[in-house]
């Protein structure tokens, strides 16, 4: 009988794990994206940075410590495949993958030093039940794993089913998503005191998480800063 990794390399050798980026066959010890895509992956570099661009488009909104992005998604990037696949093919693993180099990151810089509790932002129970998952979660889960910070998911939850983001303006997408967050009742004992690291997959115009961090900072005296993998550029 072959032992476990030696079928698993013999499997990859007929049905090979492909870069899902660029479609390359995956080396053996590459996840999700071959070294190539991983070196061109346009990193932002703001999580060293307190007051960088996408910490600003909270300003004035809602008061959180810090926030950043992993990477920048501009229209036509390749990139962008990461993250359809993440919320539409049933890919959980690339948000496990996307966390851990985010957290990574975050694991060296001196804004995130104090973070005590990872919240990944929550879907619907009726959307997570189409998709399979949340993949905030999968995003948060991997960020976990790299700082050695807990995650919880029973923190924050969604009261209402709303309608997509997608194509709303930002007007739109704030009125779709205001008040429809709260805090599980036994929760807000749990953040007060805290410095809490809220995660989204992508940031647009932040309406979302702004809610999340608003909900979170009304229920407790507690810190809340914002990451997510990706922001729209």
């Amino acid at each position: 009988m072959k032992p476990v990794g030696l079928l698993s390399d013999f499997v990859n050798l007929i049905y090979p794990n492909c870069c899902e980026v660029c479609g390359t066959p995956l080396g053996l010890r590459e996840r999700v994206m071959c070294s190539g895509c991983r070196y061109k992956l346009p990193r932002t570099g703001y999580w060293s940075q307190k007051e960088n661009p996408v910490a600003q488009i909270f300003w004035g909104r809602v008061p959180v410590e810090t926030a950043c992005a992993l990477f920048f998604m501009s229209k036509g990037s390749p990139y962008r495949k990461l993250l359809h696949k993440l919320k539409y093919a049933n890919k959980p693993h690339i948000g496990v993958t996307l966390g851990q180099l985010l957290g990574n990151e975050l694991d060296k810089a001196a804004a995130y030093s104090d973070v005590e509790l990872i919240v990944p932002v929550p879907l619907h129970p009726k959307r997570e039940r189409k998709r399979g998952y949340n993949q905030s979660e999968k995003i948060a889960a991997g960020i976990g794993m790299a700082t050695g910070k807990p995650v919880r998911t029973d923190v924050i939850f969604r009261r209402q089913y709303n309608e997509t983001q997608t194509k709303k303006t930002r007007e739109e997408r704030w009125s779709n998503v205001a008040e429809i967050f709260a805090v599980h009742p036994h929760a807000a004992a749990l953040i007060a005191g805290k410095h809490i690291l809220l995660v989204d997959d992508v940031l647009t115009t932040g309406s979302t998480v702004e809610a999340c961090a608003a909900t979170m900072l009304n229920a407790a005296a507690c810190r809340v800063s914002v990451v997510t993998v990706a922001v729209a550029k």
